[in-house]
């Protein structure tokens, strides 16, 4: 298995990967975040390969020095075989590299089910950065 930034060419097959394995909603939320990290840093969108196939992808987005984990996605026959491990640790090295001050998680209501992952990886309950509203809506 290959972790490498994202490129053009990955769209497509990273949008079925993300159709296939997130919900309508998720899948509309993480596209939009999807965009927006793309055009602040494409280097913390990260995608998986194994044998010429994208199985996995991982967005990250640094904010105040501060890194976050925001989306995970693996295809269901590549989950439990250490892909998702494998995208956490290339963007944890990607945040070291940038001399983040602090490493968390986005645990907003689609990612409570990968957050054991993060727990296996050595990630504490406080290292959780609870959003349960989109980030992007401006009021006033």
């Amino acid at each position: 298995m290959n972790v490498r930034s994202f490129q053009l060419s990955d769209y497509k097959p990273l949008t079925e990967l993300l159709e296939e394995v997130l919900t309508t909603e998720c899948y509309e939320q993480t596209m939009e975040a999807f965009a927006r990290q793309l055009s602040w840093d494409s280097d913390l969108v990260l995608v998986a390969v194994k044998d010429s196939e994208i199985v996995g992808m991982i967005i990250g987005t640094i904010d105040n020095n501060k890194g976050y984990y925001y989306r995970i996605a693996v295809s269901p026959e590549h989950q439990r075989s250490g892909v998702g491990k494998g995208l956490v640790t290339a963007l944890r090295q990607r945040f070291v590299q940038r001399n983040v001050s602090k490493i968390l998680i986005t645990a907003d209501e689609h990612n409570e089910p990968v957050l054991p992952l993060y727990e296996s990886m050595g990630f504490a309950t406080s290292d959780f950065f609870r959003a349960f509203q989109k980030l992007s809506i401006v009021t006033g």
